[in-house]
């Protein structure tokens, strides 16, 4: 059965830090992508960052770009999402999901992924 449980959230202050964690199971990564998406009040689901677990190829939305760094660690199926100089505008759900037949990162738009996790809560005061 696979699953992804994502950790890390909480509440932080505009400027500060914080790193996500995305744990796989019922499911290899060495062939697969991997992406973290977000959904804040009212708007649309953003799909930020995602990489290959094969190859390492990544993948940054301009929103992020710069000041989010998605790594995996495949010896224990985690993938990571370090966030810095978090502002306001990033409060929001934090998803990670899986595309387990294709290692592509692609538009990291969401669509192919066919696993998500519960998400976790990210709140940025100002």
């Amino acid at each position: 059965q696979v699953q992804l449980v994502e950790s890390g959230g909480g509440l932080v202050q505009s400027g500060g830090s914080l790193r996500l964690s995305c744990a796989a199971s019922g499911f290899s990564l060495d062939y697969s992508a991997i992406g973290w998406f977000r959904r804040a009040p009212g708007k649309e689901r953003e799909g930020l960052s995602c990489i290959s677990t094969s190859d390492g190829s990544t993948y940054y939305a301009d929103s992020v770009k710069g000041r989010f760094t998605i790594s995996r660690d495949n010896a224990k199926n985690t993938v990571y999402l370090q966030m810095n100089s978090l502002k306001p505008e990033d409060t929001a759900v934090y998803y990670c999901a899986a595309d387990t037949y294709s290692d592509s990162v692609g538009n990291c738009d969401g669509m192919d992924m066919d696993y998500w996790g519960k998400g976790t809560l990210v709140t940025v005061s100002s």
